[in-house]
């Protein structure tokens, strides 16, 4: 929590000014029950009513300082930790975004998404309550007893026996309390995770007709973080009747012990008014901090959430010789691995293992072979989604990373297997790859992709809206929009990640030979499943368990690898394949 507080510093004079305002209004508060004593004394017992009227008024003034001072300081105080969310929310969604995708993986898309809203909006609650109430209440609880004794000492004993009492029950229930409150992120962790994946997989779900049995999984996750939130209201509600029951028995002290006092002349009726309302603020101040103790575990169990994402750092980082690389310029476009070799975190064995290959501009070359071969983590070390164990990956030369991230990024673009489709137009999905793509740079990649057509029938064209996901087109259709987002950026490298299964033969044909007519000076890589996509490919590297069992074009790979010629034969006639 103390951590965090670093985000405080541009609002250090604010800050200040919160804690004069708030003192001004603690002052004005413990001056109150003063002024009432003395109207009570000075003037309703000797029966002076322009004494009344006249500290009446003075009363009234103060009420209204008190009032001012008090909605500025809550104004203020709102400002502040409202920028302080504002501001960390930034930074933890910044450090999310440089990221690799073994981050993501050991923390959780669902518990990075709670801990950038849930887990900030806690901390941001709590300094507003600390800003407000942990100023105030040690105020309010010191003054108090100060003028409690300046009223009458004797009967301050009261207040020794009971606010240790009171002190006592707040820290017994506090504590029971604590373990209760770190659980319930947690619980609130599982309830987005299975929310996430029930609405995201619907299709999935509704497919199979488990929609009973993921409501099933709501539930539970539901009725877990309902019990755990069940005990710690229970336990919390033992707090506000004990301290009533508590505060109640001290007042009837009170007034029994200033009774006897009053009666004996040691004492005046509106110094025991006065006295019984500092013996309220004392015990409401007890009140309060309770209150605060009772969100402060909860809000330390987010802050040190949100310290693990701040702290955590990427594995994939900039290069400090990212403004040194002596790209060779005759090796543009060229992408070359040499012995790469890549495990998971936690994988028994590689997922790749001693690759070593080129891909050149104007060649395209194709990778193939079985699920889990390892095709799309060597399209994930191109972008240095990860970076490779042993070996080296190069981009014109130059291991990639001695490249610059953003530098690297834009040499090349990706077609993911999954297509990403984002709300907003035609237009503005195709130029996400090229920000200021003009109309006709748009036009020209939707025709290569074979978008244009479909994209043409469409009654808005260009300007049709598509919804979250492109759930309102088919999935060919985003495929080839996601085609088209990269070859609108005309980058050096082309990287196809199994991006053409989606389509029919006659459009994937078609696409192939647009892509080979208009795209001369790049270097393709293509990921894929058929064999009809890639035969006609200069290079055809075939993977095997992570390596590599065969590398040539169709003809060579027919006749050396038998790996090949089974997928070959798995999905070709003999005709076809020749």
């Amino acid at each position: 929590m103390l951590q965090l507080m670093r985000y405080l510093r541009p609002y250090l004079f604010t800050i200040i000014a919160i804690i004069i305002l708030i003192l001004m209004q603690s002052l004005a508060d413990l001056y109150l029950p003063t002024l009432m004593s003395d109207i009570v004394n000075n003037g309703i017992l000797t029966g002076d009513t322009g004494y009344i009227w006249k500290m009446g008024g003075f009363m009234l003034g103060v009420s209204i300082i008190g009032t001012i001072v008090s909605v500025l300081a809550s104004l203020y105080a709102s400002k502040v930790s409202s920028s302080f969310g504002k501001i960390v929310r930034h930074d933890v969604f910044d450090k999310v975004e440089s990221f690799s995708l073994q981050e993501f993986d050991k923390l959780g898309t669902a518990s990075l998404i709670t801990r950038t809203t849930n887990d900030i909006n806690q901390v941001q609650q709590v300094i507003l309550m600390i800003l407000r109430m942990m100023v105030m209440a040690p105020l309010m609880c010191i003054g108090g007893i100060i003028m409690a004794l300046y009223k009458d000492v004797q009967l301050s004993m009261v207040l020794l026996v009971v606010l240790p009492v009171l002190a006592l029950a707040i820290f017994i229930i506090v504590r029971f309390g604590m373990p209760h409150f770190k659980i319930m992120q947690k619980k609130l962790d599982r309830i987005n995770l299975v929310l996430r994946e029930g609405l995201t997989g619907i299709r999935v779900i509704r497919a199979f007709n488990r929609t009973s049995f993921e409501a099933g999984r709501f539930t539970d996750a539901n009725k877990d973080l309902m019990n755990t939130a069940v005990k710690v209201n229970q336990i919390m509600a033992f707090m506000m009747p004990v301290m009533m029951l508590i505060m109640n028995v001290c007042i009837i002290a009170i007034v029994w012990f200033g009774s006897k006092r009053i009666d004996m002349g040691q004492m005046m009726i509106g110094d025991l008014m006065a006295f019984i309302q500092y013996a309220m603020q004392i015990m409401f101040s007890l009140v309060m901090m309770s209150m605060m103790f009772v969100m402060l575990p909860r809000a330390q169990a987010s802050a040190v959430r949100i310290n693990e994402v701040l702290h955590t750092e990427p594995s994939v980082v900039d290069s400090h010789e990212h403004n040194r690389i002596a790209a060779n310029p005759a090796m543009k476009g060229t992408i070359t691995f040499r012995n790469v070799s890549y495990t998971y975190p936690g994988a028994e064995k590689p997922a790749v293992h001693n690759i070593s290959f080129e891909s050149k501009p104007g060649e395209v070359t194709a990778i193939i072979g079985g699920t889990g071969s390892g095709k799309t983590t060597l399209i994930n070390l191109i972008e240095r989604f990860f970076d490779c164990d042993e070996g080296e990956v190069m981009l014109n030369g130059v291991d990639v990373k001695r490249w610059g991230l953003e530098e690297l990024r834009n040499q090349m673009a990706l077609v993911p297997q999954k297509n990403m489709i984002y709300s907003g137009t035609i237009t503005d999905n195709i130029r996400y790859g090229k920000e200021d793509a003009t109309e006709e740079e748009v036009r020209e990649a939707a025709a290569i992709a074979q978008a244009l057509p479909f994209i043409e029938r469409m009654e808005h064209g260009f300007d049709t809206v598509l919804s979250q996901g492109g759930t309102n087109i088919s999935g060919g259709q985003k495929q080839r929009l996601s085609i088209a987002r990269a070859l609108v950026r005309k980058p050096s490298l082309y990287l196809f990640d199994d991006s053409f299964s989606a389509l029919d033969y006659k459009t994937d044909a078609a696409l192939r030979s647009a892509l080979k007519e208009h795209v001369t000076d790049a270097a393709m890589i293509i990921v894929a499943q058929r064999v009809s996509t890639v035969m006609h490919a200069e290079q055809i590297i075939v993977l095997n368990e992570g390596e590599i069992v065969g590398k040539g074009t169709h003809q060579e790979l027919l006749e050396t690898s038998d790996v090949y010629r089974e997928i070959v034969q798995s999905q070709l006639s003999e005709e076809e394949s020749a």
